[in-house]
């Protein structure tokens, strides 16, 4: 995955429970391939009430905690800009720089 997506892009879901959804990109983890999606693939986490370590009141933290699971890439695609349609991702390069474009309207993303 070499750089195709980035933390803040727009991305549609094309796969799994939450396919036709959209949001932001919150975090990238290239090695595993998967991105955190802003509302998306939540998932719920049981947690036992515990101090929180270095706060400055005892307040405990604890019950069942939503937040965003992981999606993997090939379920993910990057929304064009214009059209808000899923589009792929190509490289225009120009003074030697290096621009991620939507190749369904040729318009940048960075």
């Amino acid at each position: 995955m070499p750089a195709r997506l980035k933390q803040g892009d727009e991305v549609i879901i094309i796969g799994g429970k939450d396919r036709g959804k959209r949001g932001r990109i919150l975090r990238v983890e290239p090695k595993k391939d998967r991105v955190y999606v802003e509302g998306l693939n939540i998932v719920k986490r049981h947690q036992r009430p515990r101090q929180v370590g270095g706060a400055q009141r005892a307040e405990t933290v604890g019950g069942v905690i939503e937040k965003e699971g992981p999606i993997h890439v090939s379920n993910v695609m990057p929304a064009d800009p214009g059209a808000g349609q899923p589009t792929r991702i190509g490289v225009e390069i120009q003074d030697g720089k290096r621009y991620r474009i939507a190749r369904r309207s040729r318009t940048r993303l960075d």
